[in-house]
Parts: C-alpha cells; sequence; structure tokens
C-alpha cells in the first residue's frame, strides 16, 4: 500500500502489522524510481547512499530483514541485494559511499575549473519531472532522440555545447526533475547532481503548459530553487508543450500569468528559435568585435574565425586580410599580434 506522505519506521512498521501488506512511503518510492533511472556511478551511489540512511533508523531488534525493508516497490534497491545487512554494516557501506562521493564531487570540480578557465556560460534546464527538459535539450543541440515520457528520466547531470545564434558557445546541462514537497533530505542526498544549478548563469524553467496544474508545478521548482539558493538567479521560464493546448489563445494569457516567458513546442520544434534569442540576450557576452590584419601565410587563422566566430567583413590585398569579425574572448590571445591598432 502507498502513502502519498513520508512515515516514520514505527508508523510503517504498525500500519503493516495491522493491515497485513508491505506499506510504501513517498520517499521510499522517490528512491525507488530513482534508483531505476541511475546510470553513472555518481548517480548509483548517492541512490544507494540515500537508500541506506532511509531504511538505517527502520530497522528494528525484532529481526526485521532489509528484503522487506529495502528497494522501494521493486527489486532495484540495495535491500533486495543484500539481505543479512546489520547495523554495523550498514554504517560501514554509508561511510564507504560518502568516501566515494567525495571522490566524484572532487572530480566534477576539476571538470567545473576546467569551463569555468574556458569561460564557457552555463544553462541549466530545470522543471517539474516529466515537463520536457530532456525533449528539449536534445531539439536545441539538435539531437532528436526522443525522450522517454517517464517520470526522472535523468537522474543523471547531462550536459552539452549549444552553439546560439550568435555564435557563442555555452553549456546547456539537463538536470533531475523536481517535485512538489521534495523532501529536504532528498535535496541534500542528491545535492552533487543538483550543483549545476547552483553554478548556473542562467535558468531554463521548463513548465508543461498544457498540464491543470501548471501553477502547482511552478510553484514546486521555484520552492526547491529556493532551497537550493537560487531563487536570485537569471531565468527564462520555457512554456512547453503548446502544441497540445486545447486553445492557442491561452498562449497570450499563460505568458502574461509568467514573466520573461516563452511558448515552445520542444517535440514538434516550434518557437525554438525564439528561445534560442532569448537565450542569447540573456546569457553573459562571451563574444568581442574586433578588426585584424593578418598575413596571407595565416590563413589558419582566417579557416579559425570562420569556424569559431562570425566575419563580418573580409578584405583581401596583396600582402594581407583585412578581417572584422566577432569572435569568443578565449580565442582573442591568438589573434593579438594582428589586431588593427
Amino acid at each position: 500500500m502507498l502513502f502519498s506522505v513520508d512515515l516514520s519506521g514505527t508508523q510503517q512498521r504498525n500500519l503493516e502489522e495491522a493491515i497485513g501488506r508491505k506499506v510504501i512511503d513517498r520517499t521510499q518510492l522517490i528512491l525507488d524510481i530513482f534508483s531505476r533511472h541511475a546510470k553513472s556511478p555518481e548517480g548509483k551511489t548517492q541512490v544507494e547512499l540515500a537508500q541506506l540512511e532511509y531504511l538505517l533508523p527502520r530497522l528494528t531488534g525484532k529481526g526485521i530483514m532489509l528484503s522487506r525493508l529495502g528497494g522501494g516497490i521493486g527489486t532495484s534497491g540495495p535491500g533486495e541485494q543484500k539481505l543479512e545487512l546489520d547495523r554495523r554494516r550498514i554504517r560501514g557501506r554509508i561511510t564507504r559511499l560518502k568516501t566515494d562521493l567525495e571522490k566524484i564531487r572532487a572530480q566534477r570540480y576539476l571538470i567545473r575549473k576546467k569551463r569555468i578557465a574556458q569561460k564557457l556560460p552555463l544553462v541549466s534546464l530545470v522543471g517539474y519531472t516529466n515537463a520536457g527538459k530532456t525533449t528539449l535539450l536534445n531539439t536545441l543541440v539538435n539531437e532528436h532522440q526522443l525522450a522517454d515520457n517517464q517520470l526522472f528520466t535523468t537522474l543523471d547531470p547531462l550536459s552539452r555545447i549549444l552553439i546560439l545564434p550568435n555564435h557563442q558557445k555555452v553549456i546547456i546541462s539537463d538536470t533531475v526533475g523536481f517535485l512538489h514537497n521534495l523532501p529536504h533530505h532528498l535535496i541534500e542526498a542528491f545535492k552533487a547532481t543538483l550543483e549545476d544549478v547552483k553554478e548556473a548563469d542562467l535558468l531554463l524553467h521548463v513548465l508543461d503548459i498544457s498540464s491543470a496544474l501548471r501553477y502547482d508545478y511552478h510553484q514546486a521548482v521555484e520552492a526547491v530553487l529556493k532551497e537550493l539558493d537560487c531563487a536570485g538567479k537569471p531565468v527564462i521560464t520555457v512554456l512547453n508543450k503548446v502544441d497540445k493546448l486545447e486553445e492557442q489563445n491561452w498562449i497570450e494569457k499563460y505568458k502574461l500569468d509568467f514573466p520573461d516567458s516563452v511558448a515552445v513546442s520542444a517535440l514538434k520544434k516550434e518557437n525554438i528559435e525564439g528561445l534560442l534569442s532569448q537565450i542569447s540576450q540573456k546569457i553573459p557576452k562571451t563574444i568581442h568585435k574586433i578588426s585584424l590584419t593578418i598575413p596571407l601565410d595565416r590563413m589558419n587563422l582566417v579557416d579559425l574565425i570562420y569556424r569559431e566566430g562570425q566575419v563580418e567583413k573580409i578584405k583581401y590585398t596583396s600582402k594581407s586580410i583585412a578581417i572584422t569579425a566577432q569572435i569568443p574572448d578565449t580565442l582573442i590571445h591568438k589573434f593579438e599580434e594582428y589586431l588593427k591598432k
């Protein structure tokens, strides 16, 4: 029997004895679904740690085994695999998992330092579960893989390079779907997964505008962002799934209800260019306009500008190439000796 609230170990045990059935509470269900979708070592480690910390206080001296408590509603949890674990062994496993997570977070820190060194802005997709974040990510980066229509499809962070209309490069990152009243201890448990949200220069709050619970979902996500100390970050509200609206004239009303919003259909690829334009306006600028005089024997630099920037004007002479272009500031050092004074 499933309860949509959190139960204490005593409540869960008493209910099971009273009704003669297994009782599952909200946290146990969420962790079971998380465990089914964890793919990376980080995600799997986070899930197992959260499950064991959930199970530990629910063990009693009456010989109740993990087979009864573990694994959520399925068979994917650690309880189903380690039926005879006692408190001491669980605590030891928790300690090892925490050590593993610290190593993983150290690796993520190095990756984050590399991104900062490259001066690439970070855009994070956030939203209630099943809002269409992964589909939107695939559409934005032209990877048209149909995302599963499931809850919590993306437990593990997923990042890609996105090239904006102004040729600026950004990193765009998908995140696990949020939930209404997501327990604080689960936010803490999956803090590493949500680090991209805290580090983001811009948030895309993806909202299923076709859902009757659109306002509730919006408030739930805002509450989690506040919990993560992200309430003041720049946000674009992406009103997704407009193709499912019964009345298309409702779009303008919803755009008034949600300031700084863009209406799109990630699945049908509607108004994606409009969203990209909004991202270009909101994201910190790392593109600079420069004028260069490049020798003819350095055509490799001209090729680099065409690949990484946007040429506005180019003129060939017998000895050199005069070029005006917009390029990422990370490349300016390659052209310093050719800058026009």
